[in-house]
């Protein structure tokens, strides 16, 4: 019988996210394509990996259909020039897809299956919109199981505004303008370009290659927010400019046992200490990191004191802010969310998991001092996902 073994976080990849739309990036880019090349990035990066020792490929899509269809994980990793022995599957849990490949792996390494396997998400947005070729049962609506606008994820944004009224949109608009800016002062140090991949892409005007992403607007202001429209609903708070965008992107990381990664000479860059999904009325799926983190937590034995980083999501900047009231931590407190968010980065909903956990990573190597982190999002239809991690540089707490 094999032992249960410590899951660690190898390493991590991801494509600069581009705006969905024929005006976008990747519009003359294949779903596939893009994690492939991350894929690609990713086994490059790690050569001490013999490549027939990975033992599984899941990799998550939003909408399985089309060129992000026929099992992922397998056609992926074949593309790649991964040994045809490697399996692989396909996974979709709406917004955490990469997040629930990443902790679907690590049950399996956990429990003694697996020694390595790849993880990661794709979403082409531009090619896929949320909720394209979908066809609800009309239960959901006809014996009001669900609101008739709990698909649209903005209205359900405004509910939450709704239900707690001093999460203004001043608060909201400040978290999406912090975003932004804290995002171009990442790019600025330096912080984002070591684990983007970059990808050839095709345009009218010819070849050209993608190297960061595409949708920031540094130049944000609150002025230029506060006129902006809100789409779902006449004077409502939800805008453009305080919610993550429509992107396509793709991400995807190495998980080990620990003993694995030793062995074969892998770095861990975090050990993953517990990990909890949760289910929320999907008409405020905005809340649904609340009961997934407290769970994780109590499943770790540790108070939300004890994280000291924080890479949260920002789907939407009230989705965030409801949750950082609910713990009693401040808009702006610094362990969150150090580098910007989804709203400067673009969130393609199922890859956005992976890109939380390698931004974790790296700060994790620049803050020796914090033992905990914490990676969390909300998920639609009203879900929420969270993974706490521990520090391998932690320090004892010494600055």
């Amino acid at each position: 019988m094999a032992e249960r073994s410590d899951v660690v976080f190898v390493d991590g990849v991801r494509t600069p996210f581009g705006r969905a739309g024929e005006k976008g990036m990747y519009w003359q880019t294949r779903a596939d394509d893009l994690m492939v090349k991350a894929m690609i990035g990713l086994l490059e990066r790690n050569p001490s990996l013999p490549h027939d020792r990975i033992d599984d490929v899941a990799i998550a899509a939003t909408t399985q259909t089309g060129d992000q269809g026929l099992t992922l994980g397998r056609t992926t990793a074949l593309l790649a020039g991964l040994p045809k022995s490697v399996p692989g599957y396909a996974i979709d849990r709406m917004c955490a897809g990469a997040m629930t490949s990443v902790t679907t792996v690590a049950g399996a390494i956990g429990f003694g299956m697996y020694d390595v396997a790849i993880a990661g998400g794709v979403e082409h947005m531009g090619h896929h919109p949320m909720g394209s070729g979908a066809d609800p049962n009309p239960r959901f609506v006809a014996e009001k199981l669900v609101g008739a606008d709990a698909l649209s994820m903005g209205a359900t944004a405004e509910r939450i505004h709704d239900r707690f009224p001093q999460l203004t949109k001043e608060r909201s608009d400040r978290f999406a303008m912090n975003s932004q800016h804290k995002l171009a002062a990442a790019y600025e140090a330096g912080k984002i370009q070591p684990d983007l991949v970059p990808v050839a892409i095709r345009s009218e005007t010819g070849w050209g290659l993608a190297e960061r992403d595409e949708a920031p607007r540094p130049e944000t202001t609150m002025e230029g927010l506060a006129g902006l429209k809100t789409p779902f609903r006449p004077h409502g708070r939800v805008t453009a400019g305080n919610s993550s965008g429509l992107n396509d992107g793709a991400t995807v990381s190495i998980i080990a046992s620990a003993d694995a990664a030793k062995e074969l000479g892998l770095t861990a860059k975090m050990r993953m200490v517990s990990f909890a999904f949760m289910g929320v009325e999907p008409e405020i799926m905005g809340i649904g990191p609340i009961p997934s983190t407290e769970k994780a937590l109590r499943k770790a034995g540790l108070g939300i004191d004890d994280i000291g980083l924080f890479e949260l999501n920002e789907a939407f900047a009230v989705q965030v802010l409801s949750f950082l009231d609910h713990f009693g931590i401040a808009d702006d407190d610094p362990r969150v969310n150090l580098w910007g968010g989804a709203i400067a980065i673009g969130h393609p909903l199922a890859s956005s998991g992976v890109r939380l956990m390698l931004q974790l990573a790296r700060q994790f190597e620049e803050h020796p001092e914090v033992r905990y982190g914490l990676t969390a999002m909300c998920i639609g239809l009203g879900q929420g996902g969270s993974v706490i991690w521990e520090n391998p540089h932690y320090n004892g707490g010494r600055k």
